[in-house]
């Protein structure tokens, strides 16, 4: 289990930025370098190669008991386009130098002001044609506090009956809570691979 703790100054990061031969400096053409297999962009005066990989979108599906003992689901109105005013889940992308478990948490923090223990991964939903890999996380949310971050203009908890289903951002959102519902009490279960 991994739970968010906000920075209490600024962080730094190292720099791991990958660097060419010559600084980086020199003109770039697209080629298929020698043994690969696709047109990449390369540096014509080192040779470095810089190649472009999938992004890894991490989130959470967190949710907080009412006083019945049923979930309610934490969920943000974006406040930034993409789908602008639409509700999703609190996710973003992963950053370097964290796991998963904790890229999942902390977007649940910067997103909803909320504080979760990731548990399972829930699921794993390969995007090609967006070239995203999303990483979707089974949370619960450790006190009910939850509020609108920067890129948020409003969360809410939500009954599964009052989920706004015809104003979700992206269909993705709709199978990870599918998804939840599917193996809710459950432990041991494979990550869900697509629609429910």
């Amino acid at each position: 289990m991994t739970q968010f703790t906000p920075p209490k100054g600024p962080a730094v990061a190292p720099d791991t930025a990958a660097r060419s031969g010559c600084g980086g400096r020199g003109p770039v053409s697209l080629r298929m370098p020698e043994g690969d297999d696709r047109l990449r962009k390369v540096c014509d005066d080192c040779g470095f190669v810089y190649y472009e990989n999938p992004k890894v979108i991490v989130g959470a599906v967190c949710t907080w008991d009412d006083a019945d003992g049923e979930p309610l689901f934490l969920m943000i109105r974006r406040g930034i386009e993409p789908q602008l005013g639409y509700w999703g889940l609190p996710s973003g992308y992963m950053e370097l130098h964290e796991t998963s478990h904790a890229g999942a948490a902390r977007e649940v923090w910067e997103e909803a002001r909320a504080r979760v223990e990731t548990d399972h991964l829930l699921a794993i939903y390969n995007l090609p044609e967006i070239s995203q890999v999303h990483l979707i996380y089974r949370a619960r949310m450790m006190t009910s506090h939850h509020g609108a971050g920067p890129e948020s203009i409003e969360t809410a908890l939500f009954r599964w009956d009052e989920i706004p289903w015809d104003e979700l951002a992206y269909p993705n959102v709709a199978w990870a809570l599918e998804s939840w519902r599917k193996v809710r009490g459950q432990d041991g279960f494979a990550p869900m691979t697509g629609p429910v």
